[in-house]
């Protein structure tokens, strides 16, 4: 699987878009609002600059990537009109995704932004905020040398740029057969192979940045986590029911076991202290702050029940299924899925860790 080709949220605004089901990275986004806001005024009372070049990385369909921006232009025209007695700085937007990202959703999204960053038209001087869209993988070079200010990136890092070539063995078998990434029956290899993947990407990705950012430019990347061993239960919960959802497709009949098998998704919660090593190794950055928070069941709307769940997760791995399988599975896949996720949430909470890294180019 060509992950840069294949790999998207399911676009669009339909019932089962990534737009209508993304209110778990919303409410994630949400918990970590005050971290996103101190960087970026941090930052602007830093280095000052006449335009504030902003890339969000991994911006997805949905309405997630707007709400950040009109917080971070909201938070410096106000500490520019408030507090230093000056206009604001204009500000050059960039968002990336793959390739194969629904941009046009977002650009048809820009009207309403801008009426919303008028207060209605009722601003003597609003904001003068220019988009861009950047399409590519953020694992390599996108800017030019210098040309940022701050980066943004949330619930994208935990997605390798490939499925590691390493879960199959030389006979051609697959180590991680009827799973989808590292699960709790996994052999080490499969845990190896995955980390050893991420780490090769996020020091890609640390050395793009590096060259892309002022010196003293900021990133804010929030992403999935855990806080344990690679099978710790919050993150590959969903990962593991996706599994047993296959598994009664292929006792059914309706897909073959050998295709299963070698559906292996692009997917890696990393520790704090795998972050922090890779940081360190790196060299260009400096943490700021290096947290783990988590989302539960009362924390979003989307986590409330299994159905909802199922949503969520089939608006993330729709494409790549339908890629995979048949575009014929997708319905009765998640129909069952969605079943099992609620007989098991009800007998038990789960919370999803996520952690949010602030760092800060030294060099």
């Amino acid at each position: 699987m060509d992950v840069e080709k294949v790999f998207h949220m399911k676009g669009g605004l339909g019932e089962t878009s990534y737009a209508r089901n993304s209110s778990h990275q919303k409410k994630g986004l949400e918990m970590v609002k005050h971290i996103t806001i101190e960087t970026i005024i941090d930052l602007y009372l830093t280095s000052t600059p006449h335009t504030l070049a902003i890339a969000d990385l991994g911006c997805s369909s949905g309405p997630n990537t707007l709400s950040v921006v009109e917080q971070i232009v909201d938070a410096v025209d106000e500490r520019c009109c408030r507090y230093l007695l000056q206009s604001s700085p204009e500000f050059q937007v960039f968002l990336n995704d793959l390739p194969a990202n629904d941009f046009n959703s977002i650009f048809m999204a820009l009207p309403d932004f801008r009426a919303k960053l008028n207060k209605g038209g009722s601003r003597e001087a609003c904001p003068c905020v220019f988009f861009a869209g950047v399409p590519g993988s953020f694992y390599g070079r996108l800017f030019p040398n210098r040309s940022l200010h701050f980066i943004h990136s949330s619930f994208g890092l935990h997605w390798l740029s490939q499925v590691p070539p390493a879960l199959m063995d030389e006979s051609g078998t697959w180590l991680n057969k009827g799973k989808m990434c590292v699960s709790e029956s996994s052999p080490p290899l499969v845990s190896k192979a995955y980390f050893m993947q991420f780490q090769q990407d996020f020091s890609l990705f640390l050395k793009s940045r590096s060259e892309e950012l002022i010196s003293g430019g900021r990133m804010v990347l929030i992403l999935l986590g855990r806080s344990g061993h690679q099978r710790e239960m919050g993150h590959t919960f969903y990962w593991e029911m996706l599994a047993r959802a296959f598994a009664c497709m292929v006792s059914s009949g309706e897909v073959e076991e050998e295709s299963v098998d070698s559906y292996n998704v692009p997917f890696y919660a990393p520790s704090m202290e795998e972050i922090e090593g890779l940081v360190h190794a790196d060299g260009s950055f400096r943490i700021d702050r290096l947290e783990m928070f988590e989302i539960g069941r009362d924390d979003s709307n989307s986590m409330q029940d299994g159905g909802s769940m199922a949503m969520a997760v089939r608006a993330i791995q729709e494409p790549m299924i339908r890629h995979h399988f048949s575009e014929g599975i997708v319905d009765g896949l998640f129909q069952q899925y969605a079943e099992m996720l609620d007989a098991e949430m009800a007998k038990r909470e789960i919370k999803v860790p996520s952690l949010v890294v602030v760092l800060r180019k030294s060099k």
